[in-house]
């Protein structure tokens, strides 16, 4: 590298979003991040451990899926944001466009337009002299893949992918050595499917990656297309709000709820308040507040969350003692659900010492699903793949709109292990139905209690 420096990228990767940022040891004490999330706790910890003071921030995009870092890190650390010209920021940044460059002092960050994932879209080239070293390609190449071109609605999803196919081809052509670092990879909604693999290289992706493989922008625009599913309905709002700049988060305040006492609970949900219960499955189905959303606190709570939870709602949490707040907040915090009212204070011990009534439901295990209608709520590839014979499926992200048609009578609801089946009996409860249970694991444990095989088609 210039000036002898070694390369020290670390990326920071959030599991339940699907998501990496880049932190870059810029070699003077100072680093370079790239698409940081707005929950900076893991960006701050590799930065701490290698005794960094964060001078730059790129985004690559508008962000559909999470609320960018960016603003917060200019707040807090001073660092100057890089960031598309043409996506219009309402903060203070340095807009780029195609060819443009910034001195990172002895590594250049070269912009290159890639719109298809948003119209947007910027790749950075790190460049150690004239050498290409890698590329964060954000939300455009990815491995074995390229990112949705859906986001910006089905009217340009086709005109987006055209683009995407120029933009793939257009990265293609860096040196085959170039290490791909993408910010979208597996279990990230905004990407098509892609395998576990987080990181790549140019040529890995032209040897590899089927969507660089096709023979033109036609049969690329059918393949990216055909392969996507849905996203939750909180990414049709956060782009705008990244233009706009997240507000700046106290750090010192994200770590409590404010307790409130049972009554106080129920004079807000009397007022259109939500609970919304983290515990696990297990303790939700025992009892629980009668009408309280279960979105039990696992790596993927904020996606469900910004799935569910109708936007602007007043939220109580109800938690477990042993269960981190502070994990509650931050995952709330990153897709904008700011409305965080407080917690149920004692969790449910609290309410009933009030001597407030609670609710419960059943769970059943593989063998134990008698005559009643089964309800399958996983996402459709996930059905398609293997899915117990007679199941109706409708999608967890669905399934309110889908309440009111499925009828009342006994209903086992199943996913991969409980916890979306937990998410959508709460849906169900609170749409009316009353016997609703919850199928404890998945098909494959269905599969091996019957004896029977899964069916494929659906």
């Amino acid at each position: 590298m210039a000036n002898g420096m070694s390369l020290d990228l670390t990326a920071v990767v959030d599991e339940g979003l699907g998501n990496s940022c880049y932190l870059l040891d810029l070699g003077d004490g100072s680093a370079l991040v790239v698409d940081p999330p707005r929950d900076l706790r893991a960006v701050r910890s590799a930065a701490t451990r290698r005794d960094l003071s964060i001078r730059f921030v790129a985004d690559t995009h508008l962000h559909a899926d999470f609320l960018s870092g960016a603003v917060q890190l200019a707040h807090h650390d001073g660092a100057q944001v890089v960031a598309s010209a043409a996506g219009r920021r309402a903060f203070a940044h340095r807009g780029l466009a195609d060819g443009d460059e910034v001195d990172l002092g002895g590594l250049v960050l070269a912009a290159m337009a890639t719109p298809g994932h948003t119209d947007e879209h910027l790749s950075y080239v790190l460049r150690d002299g004239s050498i290409p070293v890698g590329v964060f390609t954000g939300g455009s190449l990815i491995v074995g893949s390229a990112a949705r071109t859906d986001l910006l609605g089905a009217d340009s999803a086709e005109g987006l992918a055209r683009a995407q196919y120029e933009s793939l081809r257009r990265l293609a052509m860096l040196p085959e050595q170039t290490a791909v670092w993408p910010t979208h990879g597996a279990g990230s909604f905004c990407s098509a499917p892609a395998g576990a693999d987080r990181t790549s290289t140019i040529g890995r992706e032209i040897a590899t990656n089927s969507l660089l493989a096709v023979p033109n922008a036609d049969a690329f625009v059918n393949a990216l297309l055909a392969s996507l599913g849905t996203y939750p309905p909180y990414f049709l709002r956060l782009g705008e709000l990244n233009r706009l700049g997240p507000a700046v988060v106290d750090p010192r305040v994200t770590g409590r709820l404010a307790p409130l006492p049972a009554q106080v609970v129920r004079g807000l949900l009397a007022d259109g308040a939500l609970v919304i219960d983290v515990r696990p499955v297990a303790d939700y189905v025992e009892a629980h507040i009668a009408g309280a959303l279960s979105i039990p606190l696992r790596a993927q709570f904020a996606t469900w969350l910004g799935w569910l939870a109708p936007p602007g709602s007043a939220l109580i949490i109800v938690r477990n003692e042993d269960q981190d707040v502070e994990e509650v907040v931050w995952q709330a915090l990153k897709i904008g659900y700011d409305q965080l009212v407080g917690e149920l204070a004692g969790g449910m011990g609290g309410w009933t010492a009030a001597g407030l009534s609670t609710t419960s439901m059943e769970l059943v295990a593989p063998d134990g699903i008698a005559d009643r209608r089964l309800l399958d709520v996983r996402q459709r590839a996930e059905f398609r793949g293997g899915h117990l014979p007679g199941a109706t499926h409708v999608e967890l992200g669905a399934l309110a709109a889908a309440a009111t048609g499925l009828g009342t009578g006994p209903t086992v609801i199943m996913c991969g292990h409980g916890e979306r089946a937990t998410s959508a009996a709460s849906v169900l409860e609170r749409a009316g139905h009353r016997q609703v249970a919850v199928l404890t694991g998945g098909p494959d444990d269905w599969a091996t209690a019957a004896g029977q095989e899964l069916e494929t088609s659906g």
